[in-house]
């Protein structure tokens, strides 16, 4: 480990051991195992260390309370990292959401299923019979959402699928039974009466204002939510971070109400570029100080090209991230440009020559093939 990284580890653990909210705190096992692990590629940034003093500066302050938090900015700038990130800082258990356009209410607070009978149960397909027993043996310390990922190995997205179209097959299966019915609540449900630190992904594609309202009075800092089977408070420990990108097709402006729920913003964009090289080394272990510099030059030069010429694509840490890889794996820098950075960006023709042209009034094209030479020497 060189001297840089020994600091950035001794940096982590100290501002996780400084901004823990409640140290007295007892969590499970299960509980201290979704604390996230900060990686050693991962640097503590001024958002991140902004974000931690003013969260505690204010954590006993009663209504000046900062518990919602927004980060907004476009896609690879590391919301989601930073998320992540200030579950170590703070101690607490991460978890997320991911909203999509049809999401309803039962999406917000759970679902209602009902516990169809035995002799019906084994008459299902091979799946369907899977899910729902996992479902009914569950202790209820997890969301169906998660029971259903752990059971077919999908996404959160198809898992809240399933659950639909369990929800649907339960309820043809019970007709005429005197039958129970079972309550399962969401993720955020889980989150917000157990005291973790969610991430709520994506709000902005969120149709339904219905939906948008219940998410809304789960954000009231004294709030409750009125579930099928008792009424739920928030727990103190709560906090939501919102992360959102800006301006992509499918994401609206984020609804004023949530919006006016928050109490510190950050605007996130592409790092500076010392932190955009010591986090791609890190993460990819190629230590050519040179080429990197070149490379982020590139990322950084191509995003405000797309920027300043509306071009809805990103250069971002991803981007990045893998083009330095490929190149650490022998790649042509010229060739990989566009496999990992340009086309991700647009394959629209126009686009793709204006972003050239860019690269080229900077000199950076001769840069890139000069890099090609070297590696090619080498």
């Amino acid at each position: 480990m060189n001297i840089r990284e020994n600091e950035c580890k001794h940096e982590c653990e100290y501002i996780d051991r400084e901004y823990y909210l409640s140290p007295s705190r007892q969590l499970t096992q299960v509980e201290k195992e979704l604390i996230w692990k900060k990686p050693r590629s991962h640097k503590v940034s001024e958002e991140e260390f902004r974000i931690c003093r003013e969260i505690k500066r204010n954590w006993d302050r009663g209504e000046m309370k900062i518990a919602n938090i927004l980060l907004e900015g476009d896609a690879g700038s590391g919301k989601t990292q930073l998320a992540k990130a200030l579950s170590a800082d703070f101690g607490l258990p991460y978890t997320k959401v991911t909203c999509f356009a049809d999401m309803d209410k039962s999406d917000i607070i759970g679902a209602i299923l009902p516990v169809i009978s035995a002799e019906r149960l084994e008459k299902l397909e091979s799946q369907d019979k899977t899910a729902l027993k996992a479902l009914y043996e569950n202790d209820g310390f997890k969301s169906s959402t998660e029971i259903l990922m752990d059971v077919f190995g999908v996404t959160r997205e198809q898992a809240v699928l399933k659950m639909k179209q369990l929800l649907k097959l339960a309820a043809e299966n019970s007709e005429g039974d005197v039958i129970e019915y079972r309550f399962y609540p969401s993720e955020i449900v889980r989150a917000y009466q157990k005291g973790y630190l969610l991430e709520i992904q994506e709000p902005t594609v969120i149709r339904d204002a219905a939906v948008l309202m219940a998410l809304n009075s789960a954000l009231e800092p004294d709030g409750s939510i009125n579930l099928p089977t008792e009424i739920i408070r928030r727990h103190p420990d709560f906090i939501a971070v919102i992360t959102t990108n800006r301006g992509y097709a499918g994401c609206r402006p984020l609804n004023e109400a949530l919006r006016d729920r928050v109490q510190h913003t950050e605007k996130m964009d592409l790092p500076a570029k010392e932190v955009m090289i010591e986090r791609a080394a890190a993460k990819t272990n190629y230590r050519n100080q040179k080429m990197l510099d070149v490379l982020a030059d590139v990322i950084i030069l191509l995003d405000r090209t797309a920027r300043t010429n509306a071009i809805k694509g990103v250069a971002g840490m991803r981007s990045f991230f893998y083009w330095v890889d490929a190149v650490a794996g022998g790649a042509s820098v010229r060739e990989s440009l566009y496999h990992k950075v340009i086309y991700k960006i647009t394959t629209d023709s126009e686009e793709i020559k204006l972003l050239e042209e860019a690269l080229k009034s900077d000199g950076l094209f001769e840069d890139l093939e000069e890099a090609d030479k070297s590696i090619k020497k080498n």
